[in-house]
C-alpha cells in the first residue's frame, strides 16, 4: 500500500480529515445508489454497470477512509509529541523534589537528634512540608491530568491504527471484485474484428497527429458530430406504387437547449483528492480550463457522467488521457490516469470505473466542454 502522506501543518492535518471523511460518505451514498440502481435493472447490461459503479464507489469509499484513517493518526501523533514535550519539562523539578524526599525520608530520627540544630531543622522542615504538600498536590493536579491524556491518546493511536488496517484490507478486498467484473465485463462485450476497433485505431491516429490536447478534442468533436448526424439520417423507405408519389425524407432536428438544461443529469468528481487548481485560476498559460486534483497513488478514477469514450490510451505530456461525449454536445477530457480498463466505443455511465491513477504523487484533471466551450465542472457536481 502507498504510504501515508506527509502532513506538516496541523490545520492541513483536520482539513484532510474532514475532506475524507465528507469523501468517504458521499462515496457509501453513491454505492447504494448505484446498488439500488442494479437491483431495479430489468436489463442485464444496465444491472452490470450499476454494479460496476458501485464497486468503484466502495473503492472509494475505502481509499477515503484510508485517508481518514492517516489524518487521525498524524494528529493523533502530533499531540502526543507536544504533551510528551510538556511533561518531560513539567516533570523534572517534581523528579528533583522526589529525589530530595526520598533522601530526607531515609535519614535515622536517631541521627538527627544528635547532630547540632538538627532537630531543629528537622521540626522546621517538617513544618515547611506539611505546608507545602498541599501546594504539592494542587499543582500536579494538571500533570496527572496530562499523564491521564497521554494515555487516552495512545488508546486512541492504536485504535486508529487498527482502522488503517481494516481499512487497507477492505480496499484490497473491494479491488479485486472490482477487477473481476472489470474482466467479466470484457469478457461479454468482446467482439474481435469490429467497427469499434477500427474507430480506436482512428483516434489513436489522430492522437498522433494532434498538435496539442485541445486540437484532438476539437477533431475528436467533428467525428462525434459526424456521428450523430449520420445516425440521425431516416432509414430506406419502400418505393412508392407510383414514383409520383416518392417524398424527401427530412432528417430529424435535435433539440435546441441552453447550456444547464442540456448538462449531464449526475456529474461526479472523477477521483477523490485535494483540490489543488480551479477553474479559471491564472496560470502559465493564461487561466485554467479544468480543475486539478491530488489522489492517492493508484486510486480509483470513475466517469463524471454517462456517455461514449472517444478516446483512451496514452497522450503526450498528459499520460493516459480519457475522453468521453455527452448527449448535448458536452464532452469530458480527464488526464493523469496511470491505467484505463476502457477502450473507444465502450458505453459508460456516471460512476463506473474508468482505471487508476499513477503511482506516487500525481495529479488528475477534469475539463467539461459545451460545444467546445470550458464550462466549470463544479457548477454542476452533486
Amino acid at each position: 500500500m502507498p504510504s501515508s502522506p506527509a502532513y506538516d501543518d496541523p490545520k492541513e492535518m483536520r482539513d484532510a480529515l474532514q475532506r475524507a471523511l465528507i469523501q468517504q460518505e458521499a462515496a457509501r451514498k453513491r454505492s447504494a445508489g448505484f446498488e439500488e440502481k442494479a437491483r431495479n435493472s430489468a436489463a442485464e447490461a444496465d444491472k452490470t454497470a450499476n454494479r460496476l459503479a458501485a464497486l468503484a464507489a466502495e473503492v472509494q469509499q475505502a481509499e477515503a477512509g484510508i485517508a481518514a484513517a492517516e489524518a487521525r493518526i498524524a494528529l493523533i501523533d502530533r499531540e502526543r509529541r507536544q504533551l510528551n514535550a510538556t511533561l518531560a519539562e513539567r516533570q523534572r523539578p517534581l523528579v528533583q523534589l522526589n529525589a530530595a524526599l526520598q533522601q530526607l525520608s531515609r535519614r535515622p530520627v536517631a541521627l538527627s537528634v544528635v547532630q547540632p540544630g538538627s532537630v531543629k531543622d528537622m521540626v522546621y522542615m517538617r513544618a515547611i512540608l506539611s505546608t507545602a504538600l498541599p501546594e504539592i498536590q494542587h499543582k500536579t493536579a494538571d500533570l496527572r491530568d496530562e499523564i491521564g491524556r497521554s494515555r487516552n491518546l495512545h488508546q486512541a493511536a492504536e485504535a486508529a491504527a487498527q482502522t488503517l488496517r481494516a481499512q487497507n484490507r477492505n480496499l484490497f478486498e473491494q479491488r479485486q471484485r472490482l477487477t473481476a467484473l472489470e474482466l467479466q465485463q470484457r469478457q461479454i462485450t468482446k467482439t474481435a474484428g469490429s467497427s469499434a476497433e477500427r474507430e480506436a485505431e482512428r483516434a489513436l491516429t489522430l492522437g498522433e497527429k494532434a498538435r496539442d490536447l485541445n486540437s484532438l478534442v476539437v477533431d475528436l468533436d467533428r467525428m462525434g458530430t459526424l456521428r450523430r448526424q449520420l445516425a440521425q439520417l431516416p432509414g430506406p423507405l419502400l418505393r412508392p406504387a407510383k414514383p409520383s408519389e416518392a417524398r424527401l425524407p427530412e432528417a430529424a432536428k435535435p433539440p435546441q437547449l441552453s447550456a444547464d438544461q442540456a448538462a449531464p443529469k449526475l456529474y461526479l468528481l472523477p477521483v477523490n483528492g485535494k483540490l489543488v487548481s480551479g477553474f479559471g485560476v491564472p496560470n502559465a498559460t493564461g487561466t485554467s480550463t479544468n480543475i486539478t486534483l491530488v489522489p492517492r497513488a493508484k486510486a480509483q478514477i470513475i466517469a463524471p457522467a454517462a456517455g461514449r469514450v472517444a478516446f483512451a490510451g496514452p497522450y503526450k505530456g498528459y499520460g493516459r488521457i480519457v475522453i468521453i461525449e455527452h448527449d448535448g454536445g458536452w464532452t469530458s477530457i480527464i488526464t493523469g490516469l496511470g491505467r484505463n480498463s476502457v477502450k473507444v466505443g465502450d458505453t459508460v455511465t456516471a460512476g463506473m470505473p474508468l482505471g487508476a491513477a499513477q503511482n506516487g504523487r500525481s495529479t488528475v484533471s477534469v475539463e467539461l466542454r459545451h460545444d467546445g466551450e470550458p464550462v466549470n465542472p463544479l457548477r454542476f457536481i452533486s
